[in-house]
């Protein structure tokens, strides 16, 4: 754990009271807590998958021989973490949808060269190859936050290979 998150949740402890000093008012209400430590975990989750992602497409476009289908690694004008992988005409996008959950979607640009899925909007160039993923984080014991995925947790990193390994089967160079 960063020094900085060690610190965060003790600057909000201190915020929280002096808020009561200068009020008079106790909020004893857990409800917005939760949604902050969602808010936080989603920022902070996607950041480190933004991490994760790039690091693969680097080591992917180096073991590339050629210049040609190299992946890249793009942010996302929704939040700071919101990112996008983009290679030959493809992009796999990640954005936060709500505190606690978060989006993958894959679509073509361009011609209809890829059979469209079941999300397709017919008034846009984009076709869609993948549905929608949706990636949940559920409360544990003391605020814990576990991602999920179908109700079940995962590791990041198997998340990566997973969806690095799918993009770039998909979107080879045709």
């Amino acid at each position: 754990m960063e020094k900085m998150e060690k610190v965060d949740w003790i600057k909000a402890l201190v915020s929280s009271e002096q808020k009561v000093e200068d009020t008079g008012i106790i909020d004893l209400s857990p409800h917005d807590d939760q949604q902050r430590v969602l808010a936080i975990e989603s920022l902070q989750f996607l950041l480190n998958l933004k991490i994760e992602f790039y690091d693969a497409a680097n080591i992917f476009n180096e073991l590339k021989t050629s210049p040609l289908g190299r992946v890249k690694v793009y942010g996302v004008a929704h939040t700071h973490a919101d990112f996008m992988l983009f290679r030959n005409g493809y992009k796999m996008l990640f954005t936060i949808k709500a505190p606690g959950v978060i989006s993958i979607r894959m679509n073509f640009i361009g011609g209809n060269l890829v059979s469209p899925g079941p999300l397709e909007n017919t008034s846009s160039s984009a076709t869609n190859v993948m549905d929608e993923t949706v990636l949940e984080a559920q409360l544990g014991p003391f605020n814990e936050v576990i991602w999920t995925y179908q109700g079940k947790a995962f590791q990041s990193s198997n998340l990566v290979r997973h969806y690095m390994s799918f993009f770039l089967r998909q979107s080879v160079g045709q």
